[in-house]
């Protein structure tokens, strides 16, 4: 199985042959994939080194030149140590100046499993979604990674795309909505999970353990800055309840507040419920199974989880 992080390269080193304007900053990350475009674009490659801050600020001076830049870092770092960069930079700057500068973040949730807390990505969808006028992007599969290079550089502005870490499938069989802000992957007619990022595996494997008993539709929030409310409250019409599904903190900001937000502008008075990690750092040492089983977030307890909600 191939990476986000490789195919996103790939197709962004096509679009750098024909378009001159993009730059692509490291913060001393590699990728098997960068190795080509490196040697391809010497004068549009940097490497800044271990220094995420000194990044965003080089992307975004080379953005405020005219350049569309891609800045690419570990996700929990490029993310938390950057936020005054990102606010200042890039949302605050982008009201009187087009910024366009799109933020890589590598390790996506807990990608980064046996690596522990300081490295495990829980916060970036909240703190995102705190900045005004900067686009989030959680892709699921490889062709929606591949096709976020067109997006990105269509839509302009600044944008950060949270990346898995480790191989991913290559399609959910549906292509990205990006004007909805995200995609039905599996129809059902009783409730709905909405799950971003690699949660949509397990989301989907919760609703194919219910299907003998209930027929549950699966959403891919593939946006998290904003979703189409009409279009989110149409999908959702008439279901007993909504579950949303994160590998991130519950109750923070992030893709549980985006739904519920949602819910509210399409006036849809519904049971919301939320399934992610607890508010508190975890230690627990193994692999993203283990860590998604311990903290209740794998399919099986998901299931387990919505077939209680039916009954409440």
């Amino acid at each position: 199985m191939n990476t986000m992080r490789d195919v996103l390269i790939s197709a962004l080193c096509d679009r750098m042959r024909v378009d001159d304007s993009i730059f692509f900053l490291s913060a001393d990350l590699g990728a098997p994939a960068l190795d080509r475009l490196r040697r391809e674009f010497p004068a549009r490659f940097i490497n800044v080194g271990i220094a995420e801050q000194s990044c965003i600020n080089t992307a975004a001076g080379l953005a405020l030149e005219g350049f569309n830049v891609f800045a690419y870092g570990i996700a929990p770092f490029i993310s938390m140590r950057c936020f005054e960069q990102c606010r200042v930079n890039l949302s605050l700057t982008n009201v009187v100046r087009r910024v366009n500068l799109t933020i890589l973040g590598l390790g996506a949730g807990l990608s980064y499993d046996i690596s522990g807390p300081s490295h495990h990505c829980l916060e970036d969808i909240s703190i995102f979604r705190t900045l005004p006028g900067i686009a989030v992007y959680s892709p699921s599969s490889l062709d929606h990674a591949r096709s976020l290079v067109d997006q990105v550089l269509g839509h302009g502005g600044p944008g950060y795309v949270r990346l898995e870490g480790k191989p991913a499938i290559e399609s959910h069989g549906v292509s990205p909505d990006f004007a909805a802000g995200f995609s039905v992957v599996r129809p059902g007619s009783d409730a709905t999970i909405v799950a971003t990022g690699f949660m949509v595996n397990n989301a989907l494997d919760a609703a194919r353990e219910l299907e003998s008993v209930r027929s549950v539709q699966v959403i891919d929030a593939h946006r998290l800055d904003r979703l189409d409310q009409e279009t989110f409250g149409a999908s959702v019409a008439g279901h007993a309840f909504v579950l949303t599904l994160e590998e991130a903190f519950i109750g923070c900001g992030g893709l549980d507040a985006l739904v519920a937000y949602t819910l509210e502008l399409a006036g849809q008075d519904m049971r919301l419920r939320r399934m992610g990690m607890p508010r508190s750092y975890n230690y627990s040492n193994g692999d993203r199974a283990y860590l998604h089983a311990v903290n209740g977030i794998d399919a099986q307890s998901v299931a387990r989880a919505a077939l209680g909600f039916f009954g409440e």
